[in-house]
């Protein structure tokens, strides 16, 4: 699931930038795409008789996963105002990394080598696949960037702590608490745009809200079933595929060190998951009779 997210939102970049080359600003698209997120997750979970209360013992951690989604789509997205976007995506992806690191004082336990080079490996694959130019770098852009990674690094640690919240509530609540931080941002940008806007580049609009509600909601359910640390290191894979559909949709050309990063962050998620099937496989193993 946590590999499904990934694949999704980065197919949903190449559609975003299609849509705002088309005229349709990315504040506009985002309000109107939590929108369409509210309304699907309230019709669906009617249908199915869906229990949209958060448990009690939930609500504070829900509360601080909306807040960091709604700072993580924030801050990323204003980043880019100020420096390139391959700078704001690096440094936006070291948030597996430091998950890796905060997971002792958060989940407890401690930092295994193998699981530092796993994570280290990662990285570096999205590094090279992104392929930043650093140059004259506004520091309002990096700290945004950096904003961006530490929202993201609450939010997968907040979403493990809410199993027994519903998806569908989830959806709900989560796109409530993010659409006063996307309409202000959209207002603060030139405007809100009406639905009109969207019929700009209708076909770009509908692949990027299929791929933002796809993967939000596989988001959600994967961190309800696996830890920060692997739900993290899993979304090193969204970089790569944003490459490779936008190689395959706008024709982008990818060098062969992209290639080779893109293999690297393969290469980590799969160590990543034999190395947790192995120590499962030790744990349900019983110990020799004395």
């Amino acid at each position: 699931m946590a590999l499904g997210s990934a694949a999704s939102f980065g197919f949903n970049i190449t559609f975003s930038r299609i849509a705002a080359l088309s005229g349709v600003p990315g504040p506009t698209l985002v309000t109107w795409r939590v929108l369409a997120m509210m309304a699907l997750g309230i019709a669906v979970g009617l249908v199915l008789r869906a229990d949209f209360r958060i448990p009690r013992g939930e609500r504070g951690p829900m509360v601080v996963l909306g807040l960091a989604t709604a700072g993580c789509g924030l801050c990323y997205l204003s980043s880019v105002a100020f420096i390139p976007v391959t700078v704001a995506a690096v440094l936006f992806y070291t948030f597996p990394v430091l998950i890796v690191l905060a997971s002792p004082f958060v989940e407890g336990g401690r930092i295994g080598g193998g699981l530092m080079a796993i994570a280290l490996l990662a990285f570096c694959g999205v590094v090279l696949v992104v392929g930043p130019a650093f140059g004259d770098l506004d520091p309002i852009g990096l700290l945004l960037a950096a904003g961006a990674s530490l929202s993201a690094v609450a939010q997968f640690f907040a979403a493990v702590r809410c199993p027994r919240t519903g998806t569908a509530a989830k959806v709900v609540w989560l796109q409530l608490m993010v659409l006063p931080v996307a309409a202000l941002s959209a207002l603060a940008t030139g405007g809100l745009g009406g639905p009109g806007t969207l019929l700009l580049a209708p076909w770009s609009v509908a692949f990027n809200v299929f791929g933002f509600v796809l993967g939000f909601v596989l988001q959600l359910m994967a961190l309800s079933r696996v830890t920060a640390v692997a739900g993290g290191l899993a979304f090193c894979a969204e970089p790569v595929v944003a490459s490779l559909t936008s190689a395959a949709v706008l024709g982008e050309t990818l060098m062969p060190v992209q290639y080779m990063g893109g293999a690297m962050v393969i290469a980590a998620i799969v160590a990543n998951v034999l190395r947790d099937r192995r120590r499962s496989r030790l744990a349900l193993t019983p110990e020799p009779a004395a």
